[in-house]
């Protein structure tokens, strides 16, 4: 298996959530890692936080110009790079009478799109000793949320992604791998405008007896199922449930 001491980790939307919470963990065990993100500030106070094994570079993975910066940030901080994960991502949702074509195309420019531009910057370097990609894929692929239509098909469009990438870039011994959450606290919905922190924080505890396990994940709880992907050498092309039970689809019947 890999060695996460020393290992080189880019790690997108690393401000807050899973980001954040893998980069904690993963510095925690002797990684280099490269966190970024938009807000300058929220990636600088994380990297702070955690410490000199972490840097942070602000910038919009959507912009190929910013997708350079990362890789080249990541290179220089690790002395190479041998994992991206693949977490930045944004929300758009609603009734399909009622969505709009362009947010729905920039829904995907950064869900999908983004990560797939920078994956094929990463290449280059990961094939150098044989790395890992990861990617942050969702329940909403495995159960129905009504309105949620334009961020399950995102999501959706990563496990397929994941699959093919996975033989294309197997004979450069990069594996390919997807992580399945389900609900873990972040700012996603927040950020977007859909929930206040309060409605955010009621909603994760309205959810949390929909899980088999009865609560909600946590950050580190996910970061336990990157970092298994990371070190496996000869597990590529699989996405990895870590739900909690969520998309057993209990009910009371």
């Amino acid at each position: 298996m890999r060695e996460i001491e020393g290992m080189s980790v880019l790690i997108t939307g690393g401000g807050s959530g899973i980001g954040a919470g893998t980069a904690r963990y993963l510095a925690e065990r002797g990684a280099r890692v490269t966190i970024t993100g938009r807000r300058k500030a929220k990636v600088d106070e994380v990297a702070a936080a955690i410490g000199a094994n972490c840097h942070a570079v602000a910038g919009d993975v959507a912009n190929d110009a910013d997708r350079r910066r990362m890789i080249d940030a990541a290179v220089a901080h690790g002395g190479g790079l041998q994992t991206l994960i693949n977490n930045a991502a944004d929300m758009y949702r609603g009734p399909i009478t009622d969505l709009e074509a362009d947010k729905i195309l920039n829904l995907f420019n950064i869900n999908v799109v983004a990560g797939m531009m920078l994956t094929g910057l990463a290449v280059a370097h990961l094939e150098k000793r044989g790395g890992a990609i990861i990617f942050i894929g969702s329940v909403h692929t495995l159960r129905a949320y009504p309105g949620a239509s334009p961020y399950a098909a995102t999501k959706g469009a990563l496990a397929a992604l994941t699959r093919v990438l996975a033989a294309e870039l197997g004979d450069k011994k990069i594996c390919v791998n997807c992580v399945v959450p389900g609900a873990v606290p972040t700012e996603l919905n927040i950020r977007a405008g859909l929930f206040t922190e309060e409605q955010h924080d009621a909603r994760m505890a309205a959810i949390a007896h929909d899980h088999a396990l009865g609560r909600v994940g946590t950050p580190a709880e996910l970061a336990e199922a990157i970092e298994h992907l990371i070190r496996a050498e000869w597990t590529t092309g699989a996405s990895l449930v870590v739900d909690g039970g969520l998309s057993l689809g209990l009910s009371n019947f």
